[in-house]
């Protein structure tokens, strides 16, 4: 998608979506989680909650800039379950069993498959795309 405005030319200045800087922020989510288990529960929560809040916050801007469907998904679960564990942190408890990185996991996996759904419908893992989907009978040839 084009850059049309100076907030989506910024955005992509700080968003890149492929090479080794993707891969150093995924690495960097990936590595907040590896270090929570070795904190005290509330700080454990923390670091969970800003892995989350981390790949959720650039899963909401991919998807607001590209439209790709698993980003919907990955940024709107990920971003509420960083306000999650960020309660659970101040209350000093986990509510979950401590099973806060499984649901990042479980909303990753949730999040691809609504794709893959997505995509075998509309032949497209955009959403908002304007091409009618797989599924839809034919138009109806003009003049009959």
């Amino acid at each position: 998608m084009v850059a049309d405005t100076s907030l989506k030319r910024a955005v992509d200045r700080i968003l890149p979506r492929t090479g080794l800087p993707v891969l150093l922020y995924f690495a960097l989510v990936v590595g907040l989680m590896s270090l929570a288990a070795h904190l005290p529960l509330r700080g454990a929560l923390a670091l969970d909650g800003l892995a989350a809040l981390a790949g959720g916050g650039w899963c909401s801007l991919n998807f607001w800039r590209c439209r790709h469907a698993h980003c919907l998904v990955t940024g709107a679960g990920w971003l509420g379950l960083s306000i999650f564990a960020f309660v659970e942190a101040a209350l000093g408890r986990t509510l979950i069993a401590g099973d806060e990185q499984m649901v990042f996991v479980c909303i990753l996996v949730a999040a691809l498959l609504f794709e893959g759904l997505w995509s075998w419908a509309r032949g497209t893992n955009v959403m908002g795309d304007r091409r009618r989907p797989r599924l839809a009978p034919p138009p109806a040839e003009a003049g009959r």
